[in-house]
């Protein structure tokens, strides 16, 4: 009986969790507003703020901790990461200082967070126009239009669950390419303890970590096959340290 109690008792947090993420969402937007309309800063500000508001409920209310492990990058650089839940976009994005997402169009649409992530910088794409969108972030970044800052790209396309194989796009070798920096992998366990769907939040550490830069100049091959070797063994090693095994 007391596993089921505990059980239930953590998916009420949970509950209580999430309700309160998404009013902190509004009304951080709301008191950020006026300072994000003036300057791109004050988004930046904003959305930082509103990560470490998540994280720091997050422990208090469900018991689960986040950690960031590796070295973020600063400077200007494509991130390539596993993508399993909500929290690891917030992790990666609050570790590094401008950050700026790879993001469906769709999303511009979102109240509150579509405004937000076009004030800081994202790039809404439309299926298989992404390389007319990266060269125009590129030109306004040349013509001081864009502040230059750290692109990020989830490689598999969607979130994976833990477990579940995904194949590896080649749109961000297209990236890497076209952009002619470094990239930053990046791996996690999130979704061993933020799931894909459904309520529940566990206790336990969650980790993104920031993985050895692969440098500019690889053909796409491989490229991709370092990527993904990477990024699938240093995740597959963060998740078992959550609990997680294949065919668990």
């Amino acid at each position: 009986m007391r596993p089921v109690i505990c059980h239930t008792v953590q998916w009420l947090l949970s509950l209580v969790f999430i309700v309160q993420m998404y009013l902190a969402m509004l009304v951080i937007g709301i008191l950020y507003l006026p300072y994000a309309l003036f300057s791109r800063d004050g988004a930046l500000a904003a959305c930082h703020a509103f990560c470490a508001w998540v994280m720091f409920s997050l422990r208090w209310l469900t018991g689960m901790r986040t950690e960031v492990r590796g070295t973020p990058p600063r400077h200007e650089v494509l991130i390539a990461a596993k993508h399993q839940s909500f929290l690891d976009i917030l992790m990666i994005f609050h570790a590094v200082p401008r950050g700026k997402f790879i993001m469906k169009r769709e999303l511009i649409y979102a109240p509150i967070l579509g405004w937000f992530a076009l004030r800081i910088g994202c790039v809404p794409v439309d299926r298989g126009k992404r390389g007319a969108a990266i060269t125009r972030m590129m030109a306004d970044v040349k013509t001081g239009a864009q502040q230059a800052g750290q692109l990020i790209i989830y490689s598999q396309g969607t979130r994976v669950a833990p477990g579940v194989k995904a194949p590896y796009k080649t749109g961000t070798a297209a990236l890497y390419l076209q952009l002619g920096q470094d990239c930053v992998p990046v791996a996690t366990n999130v979704g061993v303890l933020w799931p894909k769907h459904g309520i529940l939040r566990k206790r336990g550490l969650a980790v993104v970590e920031f993985l050895p830069v692969i440098p500019p100049g690889l053909k796409t091959p491989a490229f991709m096959a370092r990527l993904e070797e990477q990024v699938e063994t240093a995740s597959d090693r963060l998740m078992a340290e959550a609990g997680f095994h294949t065919g668990a």
